[in-house]
């Protein structure tokens, strides 16, 4: 999963890039509206963190802006306006969920879990795919009801080819969503993660389509 916060606190959005990428997520943090803005025109981010009190374009002016030009992208508000009034005003602009400074992180990443799940259509706990089991709350699999050791980063990879089970993931695709800009990926790094998943799970868990890139495999693999 990739993040895209927007704060322009440098305590609190260094805190929450370093605070969630230890959680295995990909992180850009931005201090302004139009730095972030920008960014999401080059990268398909899971879900925003959006302060309210930024310089130059208010916090829900930028969330209105982006509802109205059809932009459907999750929008987790988190700010110091605490009144009911402005959390009214941040949810009727568009926003997903809405929190108030300070929070703790774990709550920040499970809300962050529970909006991106109910936009990929898998609002349940556990996703399903054949004899395979993922619990996204712990980044966990289970093959056949054993766990699977796997390490936080295979765990995502393979949490996001059950996000899109029918569809063929790219390389630049699936290196965008597990790292962001301040990250540098190998070339055989995803080849390797790939591996370890059959190895792990199972030969045919994850499919190699020649020219395009890797898809996950059927729902009867291993029966």
């Amino acid at each position: 999963m990739r993040i895209l916060i927007i704060e322009d606190d440098p305590l609190i959005g260094d805190g929450l890039k370093r605070g969630l990428r230890l959680l295995g997520y990909a992180v850009d943090w931005f201090a302004s509206g139009r730095e972030g803005d920008q960014a999401m025109r080059v990268v398909h981010y899971d879900a925003v963190v959006l302060d309210l009190g930024l310089p130059g374009e208010d916090g829900v002016a930028l969330l209105m802006r982006w509802r109205h030009t059809n932009q459907t992208l999750p929008v987790v508000i988190l700010t110091a306006r605490d009144s009911v009034e402005s959390r009214i005003a941040g949810l009727d602009a568009g926003a997903d969920d809405y929190l108030i400074k300070p929070v703790a992180l774990e709550e920040l990443a499970a809300r962050l879990r529970a909006v991106t799940r109910r936009v990929a259509g898998k609002p349940e706990p556990v996703w399903r795919h054949g004899e395979l089991e993922y619990y996204p709350a712990l980044h966990e699999v289970h093959w056949k009801g054993q766990r699977v050791d796997l390490t936080t980063r295979e765990a995502l990879l393979m949490e996001l080819f059950l996000t899109h089970p029918n569809r063929v993931l790219t390389r630049d695709f699936i290196r965008d969503k597990l790292y962001d800009w301040d990250a540098e990926m190998e070339s055989n790094t995803l080849e390797v993660f790939v591996h370890h998943l059959r190895k792990k799970i199972h030969p045919k868990i994850v499919r190699t389509v020649r020219g395009s890139g890797y898809a996950l495999g059927a729902e009867d693999v291993g029966i």
